[in-house]
C-alpha cells in the first residue's frame, strides 16, 4: 500500500525496515548495565499454571527484563531527572523525516593508557536538511552487535561537542546502535545527555535518544521516513520498534 507524504512523494508499507532488536529469554538476547538475561517463566498459583506445555490451558507468562538493558529502548529526559517524567506522556508524534548515516569511531588514547572509541564531532556528516531524527550506524557493522552482552566493555560512545552540531541540524530524536551516547564509566557524569535534553538549565521535553538498535547492511545512509513505535510505558524508557520507510517519488 502508497501513503502519500504530500503529492509526489510516498511510502510502501511493504517496505518497512525494522532496527529494533527482539527480546528474548535466551543468552541471543543483548545486554548492557550488568543486568541478567530477561526471564519469561508462566504465571503459577494453588490453582492455575500458564503453561499448556505444563497442563495448563493458555500459555500466560511473566517478563521481567529492563527496557535500557536488554533490547531497542526509547528514552526521554526522565532518565536523569529526580521528577518522574515518562516516554509515554513526552513523545506523542511518532512519523519523523530521518536520515541515516554510518561513520567509525575514532581512537582517544587517555592520560593512563586506557583507550576509547568515540564518535566526534567533524563524523557527523550532516545533510542541510536532516530532518528531525537523525541515525548514527557504527562501522565496523557486525552482526554480533544484535547478541553483545556490553557490560564493562567500554563500548563506543558519543564526545559531548557532538550535542551541539546535532541540534543545530533539528534533530530532535537520536538513534543509535550502541548501548548508551554517553561513556559506560564516567562517574556518574552523563554529559551527553544532560546536554542534549538540557538538564537542569532548560529541560527539552520532546527530545528522544534511542538506543540497541541495529541497522543491518543492505539499508542504504540516506533520507527516510521513521515511525518510532514506542510501547506505552509510564517509564523514562520503553521497548521501542523504530521502522524506516524509503521515501519515493511518483515519476512524472
Amino acid at each position: 500500500m502508497k501513503l502519500y507524504i504530500d503529492k509526489q512523494r510516498y511510502i510502501e508499507t511493504s517496505e518497512a525496515l525494522d532496527l529494533s532488536l527482539p527480546l528474548s529469554n535466551t543468552e541471543a538476547n543483548p545486554k548492557a548495565w550488568y543486568v541478567d538475561t530477561p526471564v519469561f517463566e508462566p504465571v503459577r498459583t494453588e490453582h492455575y499454571i500458564g503453561s499448556i506445555a505444563e497442563g495448563g490451558s493458555v500459555n500466560f507468562r511473566n517478563i521481567f527484563f529492563n527496557p535500557h538493558g536488554h533490547g531497542t529502548h526509547t528514552e526521554c529526559l526522565g532518565h536523569i531527572t529526580k521528577e518522574v517524567w515518562s516516554v509515554n506522556r513526552v513523545l506523542k508524534e511518532f512519523w519523523f523525516p530521518a536520515t541515516l548515516i554510518s561513520c567509525a569511531p575514532k581512537q582517544r588514547m587517555h592520560a593512563d593508557g586506557t583507550m576509547d572509541y568515540v564518535i566526534t564531532e567533524d563524523l557527523l556528516d550532516l545533510p542541510e536538511d536532516c530532518g528531525a531524527a537523525l541515525i548514527v550506524r557504527c562501522l565496523p557493522n557486525l552482526g554480533a552487535k544484535k547478541h553483545a552482552d556490553y557490560s564493562s566493555t567500554n563500548p563506543p560512545y558519543f564526545d559531548i561537542a557532538c550535542v551541539a552540531k546535532i541540534l543545530e541540524a533539528g534533530v530532535e530524536h537520536l538513534l543509535i546502535d550502541l548501548p548508551s551516547v554517553d561513556r559506560e564509566s564516567d562517574e556518574g557524569k552523563l554529559a551527553f545527555h544532560h546536554a542534549f535534553w538540557q538538564v537542569p538549565e532548560a529541560p527539552n521535553f520532546t527530545r528522544t535518544i534511542t538506543e540497541l538498535i541495529f541497522v543491518p547492511d543492505e539499508i542504504e545512509d540516506g533520507h527516510y521516513l521513521l515511525n518510532l513505535q514506542v510501547a506505552p510505558f509510564e517509564n523514562d524508557a520503553a521497548p521501542s520498534r523504530p521502522v524506516l520507510h524509503k521515501i519515493r517519488k511518483e515519476l512524472n
